[in-house]
């Protein structure tokens, strides 16, 4: 193969970083791949991780050792995250997106990977501090947002039933109680799905009252897990009503939603 110039060097490394998030990358890999010393090697990831930090996509950390390398953390910038969302917001508040019963239709854009990636990489910049072990989310429109939350943050995710699965193998389950709806409804999950003693992010696309994300921490404690936070896409704040729980980070809130006149608001959340 042709030895590549650096500029095309630096190109292919950024490509290979970009595609493996979080994962722990050797420099002998590069070496072999491209032909070159590893000196000459950190002298390109040292300008890529300054391209990085200049277009706000993420950061390099740097593993020192025998069994070191270099991982790619993504992020986004804040003005970019900031920007999104209030696109985001705005097309929410569609009046075409008002169903019957007062509810927001929002599946579209949440199976939509142009949409969530940004949004996964804002819930994983909101709380790559806390150092989760899990992303935990419930069946069945939360699983896309979680699961590009959990690549952003390079963890396994785990999806809570509304019911008992006999291919789940045993479970464990508990009754709720639905904050809008104030339906007694149940959730379970496998036993073999989360390790005791995880530390768990939830993440879900809407929250009204707050009962399943109650029902979600409840169901946490049976497996000695820590829940190092909650997040949200969207919550409702049509009213003062407290939610049921508390520490939670919604993106966007829903101000206002009137089937009769067609009116609806959805608004960014300044700080996140």
């Amino acid at each position: 193969m042709e030895k590549m110039k650096r500029a095309e060097r630096m190109v292919a490394i950024t490509q290979v970083l970009m595609l493996k998030p979080n994962v722990l990358t050797p420099l002998s890999l590069f070496a072999e791949r491209f032909g070159t010393a590893k000196s000459t090697i950190s002298e390109d990831l040292m300008a890529v991780k300054e391209s990085f930090i200049l277009s706000g996509q993420g950061h390099i950390e740097t593993v020192s050792g025998a069994s070191g390398g270099v991982r790619y953390i993504p992020e986004i910038a804040p003005e970019e995250a900031k920007q999104f969302l209030s696109r985001l917001s705005e097309l929410l508040s569609d009046k075409e997106r008002i169903l019957t019963g007062g509810f927001l239709y929002m599946t579209d854009l949440l199976f939509d990977p142009s949409v969530l990636r940004p949004l996964g990489l804002i819930f994983a910049s909101a709380f790559r501090d806390k150092l989760p072990d899990v992303v935990v989310t419930i069946e069945t429109k939360g699983i896309p947002l979680a699961l590009v939350t959990a690549e952003a943050l390079g963890l396994p995710m785990v999806v809570i039933r509304t019911g008992n699965k006999v291919t789940e193998g045993s479970s464990v389950s508990i009754n709720y109680v639905s904050g809008s709806s104030r339906r007694i409804q149940t959730m379970s999950l496998s036993r073999r799905a989360l390790e005791p003693k995880r530390r768990v992010l939830v993440i879900d696309d809407f929250m009204k009252a707050g009962g399943t994300a109650l029902g979600i921490r409840n169901l946490m404690t049976e497996f000695e897990a820590d829940v190092v936070g909650i997040g949200v896409l969207v919550e409702a704040r049509m009213t003062e009503e407290p939610k049921l729980v508390e520490g939670y980070l919604s993106l966007l809130q829903l101000k206002e939603l009137d089937f009769y006149t067609g009116k609806t608001s959805v608004v960014p959340v300044v700080s996140y």
